[in-house]
């Protein structure tokens, strides 16, 4: 049957109020594709209005001092060159430039949780801070006390004594989140109070390198410095991760962490101040490529056991290097990544079910959990330390050690502190680095180090050779 040209002109157009009948609903569209339906925003002023109030501004103060310098040598130059024929001269008659102190202020975000004044931000926000002032979406400033930080996580809980009442956010479910879903950021970047910024989860479970236990939402939603600390929020206004970081030079990656792995950290630091995770006392790694062929695992799942800590916990209860951890408390072990965030939940003390593949063969052991030590422990670091004349502390480069410093070197020195006072910090030797020779010496390790430091005299010149991510540089310091 034929159809008129007119008729055909009004199907058409019956149609096209049908489908635009169908998607319509208020702030919130369903399209079709491929027989499944998704939802669609029409716009996040509701999202935004409800939820802005609960967004703060963080503003922080913390005290700097100067590394100071040498007479006449604007930004560390020199102003004759190499040569200076002045410098002793100046030096003589009025010695170096005073250390200086100067206040460095910085900006972040933050979000009320609670009607008490409790705020969660990042611990890189506030991290050795004088001040912290938070301001709200109303323009007033309160003061702020820090109840505690954890830089595993880089999570901070923060409190200000309000006098009003206080909109607070609502936590979400960030294991439900799904990559496609539409999320709204909202936070302080650059300065730029309260802005809001929409896009979808690009990926869940990132791992970045970051810390042990990465597990990044990852965003297009627009993140720039000056966001950390605020909110990433789902279409319903609920918290689903808190911005954190970006990568240089990227453009539509910001990087947050899962509420729901916020949500113990927050809970201890509100109860104690502190985070205490559990600790088997193991070095790991994934199943991998031919690893997992060497082993005839098939699946690739379970962590492979490379060391074990004698006297921690893994090694008192009887596991051994090249065991295979597959299970803990009868729940399967994907890989270390897992393995790490499910032993850090475990309670110091408690007892953990931990099943290993040994040769072949399932052997299952009760291992009465430790405490995890802090960052400066695991890598074998002083807390504080005095150090040697040159105010440079350095240790062996140990597999412990190369993982917290990220680095592939398994032989030599590396710096692991520098007194900020020393000869060492006002030459330029940081933290990190790695004295590869000394004097035109090889250093391989602690014995080649003292040797050399030991024969040089006092007022004698110590050549560093020093080696940095960005290629070999020389520091040269006088004992």
């Amino acid at each position: 049957m034929r159809l008129t040209k007119k008729v055909t002109v009004y199907i058409m157009f019956l149609l096209a109020i049908g489908f635009m009948t169908e998607i319509g609903n208020d702030n919130m569209a369903l399209a079709k594709t491929g027989g499944h339906k998704f939802p669609v925003p029409e716009s996040f002023s509701n999202l935004s209005e409800m939820s802005s109030p609960a967004v703060v501004n963080i503003r922080t103060e913390r005290t700097v001092k100067s590394s100071g310098g040498r007479m006449f040598q604007p930004f560390g130059q020199r102003p004759f060159g190499k040569n200076d024929q002045f410098r002793d001269f100046f030096e003589k008659f009025y010695g170096k430039t005073p250390k200086r102190e100067f206040k460095r202020k910085s900006l972040g975000s933050g979000f009320i949780i609670d009607k008490e004044g409790y705020i969660i931000t990042n611990n890189h926000v506030v991290e050795n801070t004088d001040k912290i002032t938070v301001v709200l979406n109303d323009e007033k400033e309160f003061d702020a006390e820090i109840i505690g930080c954890d830089s595993y996580t880089d999570l901070a809980l923060i409190k200000i004594k309000p006098h009003q009442n206080l909109t607070s956010l609502k936590m979400g479910d960030s294991d439900k989140l799904k990559v496609g879903e539409w999320v709204v950021a909202i936070g302080n970047p650059f300065g730029l109070s309260h802005t809001v910024t929409a896009g979808i989860v690009s990926a869940k479970g990132r791992v970045i390198g970051s810390g042990p236990y990465d597990d990044y939402i990852q965003t297009d939603a627009s993140i720039n410095p000056g966001n950390s600390g605020g909110p990433l929020l789902n279409i319903k206004g609920e918290v689903i991760g808190i911005n954190t970081m970006i990568i240089a030079g990227g453009q539509g990656i910001g990087f947050a962490i899962p509420i729901n792995l916020a949500k113990g950290v927050i809970k201890q630091l509100k109860t104690s101040g502190g985070v205490t995770r559990g600790w088997l006392g193991v070095t790991i790694q994934d199943l991998k490529g031919e690893i997992a062929e060497y082993y005839s695992l098939k699946d690739k799942k379970g962590v492979l056991v490379i060391d074990v800590v004698p006297g921690d916990p893994a090694a008192e209860a009887g596991i051994k290097p090249e065991d295979i951890i597959i299970k803990i408390n009868g729940k399967k072990i994907e890989d270390s990544r897992e393995l790490t965030s499910m032993i850090a939940d475990v309670g110091v003390g408690e007892t953990a079910r931990v099943k290993v593949l040994r040769a072949g063969k399932q052997k299952t052991f009760n291992v009465k959990v430790g405490k995890r030590p802090d960052s400066a422990e695991l890598a074998g670091i002083p807390q504080k330390e005095k150090g040697s004349e040159l105010g440079i502390s350095v240790k062996n480069i140990t597999p412990q050690i190369a993982r917290h410093f990220k680095i592939s070197e398994d032989e030599g020195v590396i710096v692991v502190n520098v007194d900020s006072e020393s000869k060492g910090a006002e030459a330029g030797i940081q933290q990190g680095d790695i004295i590869a020779g000394i004097n035109r010496r090889d250093i391989k390790n602690i014995k080649d180090y003292n040797i050399v430091i030991k024969n040089v005299n006092k007022g004698e010149l110590v050549s560093f050779l020093i080696k940095r991510r960005t290629g070999l540089i020389v520091i040269n310091i006088t004992k």
